[in-house]
């Protein structure tokens, strides 16, 4: 039997690093600042038990090394994590192509990629527009569907969006949790 929803969380990938001449920009690595901030977000979402049971990320070293670091923290099997060429510079279209074509035995789908792709994508579904998904940014929402086809802004049934810390004296500046 399906279940009655779907779960998609949007992931930016974390801090990359401007330091190395003669790279690819696909090729660029995580900052420290950035892997911090990807384990701090990681496990923020482990204690809220917001797992997902697939992940599809874009092809760039820093998009990889983030979804890695959430997949360590989930204790996810490397199995289900996805590469997918077109999230690269793919766009807001191309992702909703393959949110709906996700198999409908997955009820809980995180993606990993770059912006300003993911901040677009996010506002497609958010009743209240982000100016920026931020790095290490994610943003759960849930559908109120059992297919990933019928997925819309009519259909959002809840969402959430957990930042990284921005100021230690402020912990809960960027953390949000919303319902419609």
């Amino acid at each position: 039997m399906k279940k009655k929803h779907k779960i998609l969380f949007i992931v930016r990938h974390a801090k990359s690093s401007w330091d190395y001449e003669n790279i690819a920009d696909i090729d660029r690595p995580l900052k420290l600042k950035g892997i911090k901030a990807a384990y701090e977000i990681a496990r923020k979402l482990k204690l809220r038990n917001d797992l997902p049971e697939l992940i599809i990320t874009s092809p760039a070293n820093r998009a990889i090394h983030t979804a890695l670091i959430f997949a360590r923290v989930f204790e996810t099997k490397g199995s289900l994590i996805r590469i997918d060429e077109g999230f690269y510079e793919g766009s807001v279209d191309y992702f909703i192509n393959q949110i709906k074509a996700t198999d409908e035995t997955v009820s809980s789908l995180m993606l990993f990629g770059h912006n300003p792709g993911f901040t677009e994508l996010s506002n497609r579904f958010l009743p209240q527009h982000i100016s920026d998904l931020p790095t290490s940014g994610t943003v759960k929402i849930e559908f109120d569907v059992d297919s990933w086809k019928n997925i819309s802004k009519e259909t959002v049934k809840e969402h959430s969006m957990v930042f990284p810390d921005r100021d230690s004296k402020n912990n809960n500046s960027h953390n949000q949790h919303l319902t419609q």
